[in-house]
């Protein structure tokens, strides 16, 4: 049985822009800023819209209880939050 994910129109494009352009032409080793940078330059170029570093506030029992800054959105529904690590750890896929 096949499942269709939500906006996965939107993040096949962005894993695409991630594996096939941004991380074949720039490797390893730069700060998060540079690949955030790059990310958001082709995802505008597939005519995306793209926030960079959106201020979101946390809500908890319909209060603010904090607020987040988004390194990416990416047509007001797909959060993108980029790490620059050797290797993914557990705490990173939240």
């Amino acid at each position: 049985m096949k499942t269709t994910l939500k906006h996965a129109d939107i993040t096949d494009k962005i894993l695409h822009v991630f594996f096939k352009k941004v991380y074949r032409n720039l490797g390893y080793g730069f700060l998060e800023k540079v690949y955030e940078n790059a990310m958001a330059l082709e995802l505008r170029r597939l005519g995306l819209q793209v926030a960079q570093q959106e201020p979101i506030n946390v809500y908890y029992a319909g209060e603010v209880v904090g607020s987040y800054v988004a390194d990416l959105i990416v047509e007001d529904v797909v959060l993108v939050e980029l790490k620059a690590t050797k290797e993914i750890s557990p705490a990173h896929e939240a």
